[in-house]
């Protein structure tokens, strides 16, 4: 199925990351910017995933030996400092995840350059690092976004879906590693309903989301693959689903051979098997089409 497997550490048989989201209320005031202080009850609960989901985590993830990768907006930090403070006491990864979730599908090129720059800052500022990697809010990654990534020092994207192991997406100024992600390990869909930001999608039991979750892991796990949860802590950070989260982890654990790991180890490992020679990527040219179509009247 896996063509051009990538080796795995300790000839693990593939690779697990359960990465989080850490969106928080921005996602609130980016909706509604004149009102969202006054939509309590959604912001409640979006406030639930660094004030009640993130400290859970961290406790958990401990006990279980695992650290993971959190990737938040610029302005969370600015938020949740102490939050900020709690992930990296427990030894995880933060990435960058835009300034306040703006989609950059959406902006300019110059925008988009001002909102990496201005998250970087953050980083700067909250974590006195740089950040390894970064997810596009909303999964906007656009036209510009390669060469800016490139410009501003990241090392991987987790945003696109290319692939079942990582690839390599090249550009005019460089490249970097893409950790792909797919919407069936994505937790939006099973339980993402909220009608102040217009979803209202059907909860599924925990046990429903496992099903797919797992679905999509054991084909992973048969096949060499990788497999990256994308989830949201206000969503899944809420006791069923971490219950859920941890009967996860032991199915993995009794299956073996898994390598569970931050998306920046998994960014160090594929960069260094791209050097020492033991392995060589798929390369992605980056926009796919940098010029628009046009007319289409021509094809009638």
């Amino acid at each position: 199925m896996i063509k051009n497997k990538l080796p795995w550490p300790d000839n693990a048989r593939c690779a697990v990351a359960f990465t989080w989201d850490m969106d928080a209320d921005s996602i609130l005031h980016l909706a509604h910017p004149e009102r969202a202080g006054h939509l309590l009850s959604t912001q409640s609960s979006l406030r639930y995933g660094p004030e009640v989901s993130i400290p859970r985590l961290c406790e958990v993830y401990k006990e279980l030996e695992m650290h993971q990768t959190f990737f938040v907006p610029g302005w969370c930090m600015e938020r949740y400092p102490h939050t900020v403070d709690l992930l990296l006491e427990h030894g995880h990864e933060i990435g960058h995840h835009g300034y306040i979730h703006e989609n950059p599908v959406q902006l300019t090129r110059e925008t988009e350059r001002h909102v990496l720059e201005r998250t970087l800052e953050c980083f700067r500022k909250f974590t006195g690092s740089h950040p390894k990697g970064w997810r596009a809010p909303v999964n906007g990654f656009s036209g510009h976004s390669l060469e800016l990534l490139v410009e501003f020092g990241i090392e991987y994207d987790s945003s696109l879906m290319g692939d079942d192991i990582p690839y390599v997406l090249e550009c005019s100024k460089g490249s970097i590693v893409e950790i792909p992600m797919y919407v069936t390990a994505d937790d939006w869909p099973h339980f993402m309903h909220c009608a102040d930001l217009s979803f209202e999608m059907p909860i599924s039991a925990p046990d429903d989301a496992k099903k797919v979750y797992l679905a999509d892991f054991d084909a992973m796990w048969e096949h060499g693959g990788l497999w990256v949860g994308v989830w949201h802590p206000f969503l899944s950070g809420r006791i069923p689903r971490i219950q859920m989260m941890v009967e996860m982890i032991h199915h993995m654990r009794e299956r073996g051979g898994v390598w569970f790991a931050t998306l920046g180890e998994i960014s160090d490992h594929v960069r260094k098997a791209i050097s020492d020679g033991s392995w060589s990527p798929r390369i992605d040219a980056v926009p796919y089409d940098p010029e628009p179509i046009g007319d289409l009247n021509h094809l009638q």
